[in-house]
């Protein structure tokens, strides 16, 4: 079971984290929101956003220069698009960063937030907020890899199985690595 006690076991304060240098890529930040008992918060987007609409993300967003921090950037951006009170959220560590396909260069902030956390998302972000149940990150089954062809080159690409959602790219990418730190093998 992955209660609050088990989640800091496996996710200790200070996280470690492999960074990368700053490059032309664009900083961004997402937050990794873990219920106990529970699971992984995600979000998809709204069908009216200009880049990855319909898509299913974290929280999160680019980096700004007001942002004193990934961390204090991560939480900023939860709570502009799923309300979260970034009093509510205790923050574990990184996970490591990435550069995806697309130019960003993401950090993964991991969170506890409490039981029953209460999200009122921003209808011109978030379309909805679920929750992945711990059962599905943990089990040694998922992800599945899929392929693809993208201009003209075999692409290999996770995705986790879910009744409702495509969850796959980045976030499935985050969400494996994720998975291998609370299954131990990472």
């Amino acid at each position: 079971m992955m209660d609050e006690a088990a989640l800091r076991r496996l996710l200790p304060p200070g996280l470690a984290h492999n960074a990368l240098a700053a490059a032309a890529n664009r900083p961004a930040a997402v937050l990794v929101a873990l219920e106990p008992e529970r699971g992984v918060w995600l979000t998809r987007r709204s069908a009216r956003m200009s880049a990855h609409a319909g898509q299913v993300s974290f929280p999160g967003g680019k980096i700004e220069t007001g942002d004193v921090s990934v961390e204090a950037a991560a939480l900023r951006e939860a709570a502009e698009e799923i309300g979260l009170d970034p009093m509510r959220a205790q923050i574990l560590g990184r996970m490591d960063e990435f550069i995806t396909g697309t130019g960003f260069h993401i950090s993964p902030v991991v969170a506890l937030v409490p039981r029953n956390v209460h999200f009122t998302p921003d209808p011109r972000e978030v379309q909805e907020v679920f929750c992945l149940p711990f059962a599905e990150l943990l089990d040694p089954a998922s992800p599945q890899q899929r392929h693809a062809v993208r201009r003209g080159a075999d692409y290999q690409f996770w995705v986790w199985p879910h009744e409702e959602h495509v969850i796959w790219g980045a976030t499935a990418r985050i969400l494996l690595n994720l998975a291998l730190r609370l299954r131990g093998a990472a």
